[in-house]
């Protein structure tokens, strides 16, 4: 064979095997392509972390190709978060305070609506070294009790709750301000606040009776009579910054729905069936 024909031969081979490539690289990325993750970003606060992680996994069973990503943490933080630009689709609150921030700054894409409710306890540890039996006990020096901090929606709560009791025929007026005088420290997140009573690290905390529910036999709980608490509810809503508004709105659904609702009971919340 002549060497102007052996070249051509080769050339042709070299060509059709760069052809072969490039059809096995365009098929592996089509493939790649049909097996993408679509994530979708959830803020919602650190008192609904057990729920939501057991709704998103099975959100995600019932949405193939959809990873839900959480940031758990006090609503305070995470509003702020979203006010300075940080992507997130939906945001489940503890409160509707934060939110109304939010809707100033034109940052919602819908209506919040509730999802949950809650109700502040105190939580004590176990052991109770300090042998607290009554609300009551809160007041005596050298408690130390730990809660959230003022803006913290916990935090709120716990101090309405202590401003409902000082107005109570059946404790002192000066209850609520004896109790604050006992807190050693202001957490950002109810999660911080449990942990620490948990750890021993406080005689007493301010949590929600969610909180407790999970861990039944680490604590004891101290209850707030229903006339002096606050009803904490959980809006949940859709962001202005959501990539996929179609798949948020899908996420906001299922957890109406009577099978999250489910999960959120389990978890001790109280749920809120959609209408």
């Amino acid at each position: 064979m002549a060497s102007t024909d052996l070249r051509a031969l080769r050339n042709w081979r070299r060509g059709r095997a760069l052809a072969a490539l490039l059809l096995c690289v365009a098929v592996m990325a089509t493939g790649c392509a049909s097996r993408q993750t679509t994530t979708l970003v959830v803020y919602a606060a650190s008192s609904l972390t057990v729920a939501f992680a057991a709704i998103g996994a099975e959100f995600e069973k019932e949405n193939a190709g959809v990873r839900v990503a959480f940031n758990f943490a006090g609503s305070q933080a995470l509003s702020t978060q979203i006010e300075h630009g940080a992507a997130a689709d939906v945001f489940a609150a503890a409160d509707a305070v934060h939110l109304e921030r939010l809707r100033a700054a034109r940052l919602l894409a819908g209506e919040p609506v509730d999802i949950a409710r809650n109700r502040i306890v105190v939580a004590v540890p176990a052991a109770n070294p300090a042998n607290l039996t009554a609300l009551q006990d809160l007041a005596r020096p050298g408690v130390r009790i730990v809660m959230g901090q003022e803006n913290v929606p916990v935090g709120r709560y716990a101090r309405q709750a202590l401003a409902a009791l000082s107005a109570d025929a059946a404790y002192v007026s000066d209850f609520g301000q004896a109790v604050l005088a006992n807190v050693r420290s202001e957490e950002l997140n109810v999660r911080q606040v449990f942990a620490k009573v948990l750890l021993g690290e406080a005689d007493a905390g301010f949590v929600y009776a969610s909180d407790v529910a999970t861990a039944a036999t680490e604590v004891r709980t101290l209850e707030i009579p229903a006339r002096a608490n606050v009803e904490a509810r959980y809006p949940i809503v859709l962001l202005a910054t959501a990539e996929d508004e179609a798949l948020a709105r899908r996420f906001i659904a299922y957890v109406r729905s009577p099978a999250a609702q489910e999960i959120l009971r389990q978890a001790g919340l109280q749920p809120i069936a959609a209408p």
